[in-house]
C-alpha cells in the first residue's frame, strides 16, 4: 500500500509518433529517461503511443499491431520502471484473444511490478475516430492502482466527456485522474473551430477536477498524422481546477510538474460537494433516457 504522500512529481510525456514500432518504443524509453532525470515519479504516456493513431481509417491490417498485456511492451517498461524507480502509465492495443481487442492502459509500479490495466470504456465512432472498428468496451470496469506514489485513477481519452466515468474513479479511492489521450484537428480546420474544441476538452476535463476535489492530468500527442493535427495541449489541473501547466500544441514536450495531494481534502471541505450528494435522487442517470410522463 502506497504511503500518504503530500505532492507527486508527474512527467507529460507529449510526443509525437511514427509508424514504425520499434522506434516508437525506443523514443518513448528516451523519454522516460528524461522525465526521471528532470525528478519525475509518476510518468504518464500519452494513448496509443508505440504506433501512429491507426484509428484514422478501418483496415484489417492494424490489427496486427496489438499485443497481450501483460507482454512484451509491458515487460519493457516494467523494466525501466525497476531501474528508474518510477511509476510508468502505458496506453497500449491489446489483443485478448483471437477476435477480441481493447484500448488498454498498463500500470506498472516503481519497483517495476505490474499491478493491472484498465480497459477503455466509452469507445467513439466518429469521422477520423472509427475506435468501434478495432476495440471491444472495457468490461473491468472503472480502476484505481494504489502505487508508491498515490492512488492512480486511469481513464482513456474519450471517457474524458463523462462526468460519471471520473466521478466512480474518484468514489473509489483516486489521489488523481490521468487521461492518456490521442485527439486533435482536421489539419484544413479553421482556427475558431479548433480553440473552441480544444477549450471544450480541457473545460470537461478542469470540471471533472471541480466537482471532485481531484488534479487531473491530460497527456495528448502532437504531430501531423493523415487528415489530423493532433492538438497537443497536454495539461494538468490542481485539485479544484486550476491550470498548473499547460503544453504547446505543436511541440514535442517532456515536463514533470509537482501535483499537491494534500490540498484534496481543502477543496471537499470547503466545497463539499460530496458531502451534498443526493445519492437517493440519482436513480434516473442509469437510464438512455428519460420518457415524457
Amino acid at each position: 500500500m502506497a504511503q500518504r504522500r503530500d505532492h507527486v512529481e508527474i512527467g507529460i510525456v507529449q510526443l509525437t509518433c511514427s509508424a514504425n514500432v520499434e522506434e516508437n518504443i525506443v523514443k518513448h524509453t528516451a523519454a522516460i529517461r528524461e522525465a526521471h532525470a528532470k525528478g519525475a515519479q509518476v510518468i504518464v504516456l500519452q494513448e496509443l503511443f508505440t504506433s501512429l493513431y491507426f484509428c484514422d481509417e478501418e483496415d484489417y491490417a492494424n490489427f496486427s499491431l496489438a499485443e497481450a498485456i501483460p507482454g512484451p511492451t509491458t515487460t519493457v517498461m516494467a523494466e525501466l520502471a525497476d531501474e528508474l524507480g518510477v511509476v510508468i502509465v502505458a496506453s497500449l492495443f491489446e489483443k485478448r484473444a483471437e477476435g477480441l481487442y481493447h484500448n488498454t492502459t498498463a500500470v506498472i509500479d516503481a519497483d517495476g511490478t505490474y499491478l493491472g490495466k484498465y480497459r477503455k470504456m466509452h469507445i467513439p465512432d466518429d469521422p477520423g475516430y472509427y475506435e468501434k472498428f478495432y476495440f471491444t468496451p472495457g468490461d473491468l470496469g472503472y480502476k484505481v492502482f494504489d502505487t508508491q506514489f498515490g492512488k492512480i485513477g486511469v481513464l482513456i481519452c474519450w471517457d474524458q466527456w463523462y462526468p460519471e466515468a471520473a466521478r466512480i474513479t474518484a468514489l473509489m479511492g483516486a489521489d488523481y485522474l490521468v487521461y492518456p489521450t490521442a485527439i486533435g484537428w482536421h489539419k484544413d480546420q479553421d482556427q475558431q473551430t479548433n480553440q473552441d474544441q480544444y477549450n471544450a476538452w480541457q473545460t470537461m476535463q478542469r470540471a471533472h477536477s471541480v466537482a471532485n476535489g481531484l488534479p487531473v492530468i491530460s497527456v495528448n500527442r502532437t504531430g501531423v498524422e493523415g487528415d489530423m493535427q493532433f492538438w497537443g495541449g497536454s495539461f494538468v489541473t490542481n485539485g479544484f481546477g486550476r491550470i498548473e501547466y499547460q503544453a504547446p500544441h505543436l511541440e514535442e514536450v517532456i515536463h514533470v510538474v509537482t501535483v499537491s495531494l494534500k490540498d484534496s481534502n481543502y477543496y471537499r471541505t470547503h466545497w463539499p460537494f460530496l458531502r451534498d450528494r443526493r445519492i437517493d435522487s440519482y436513480q434516473p442517470i442509469t437510464k438512455r433516457l428519460i420518457d415524457e410522463q
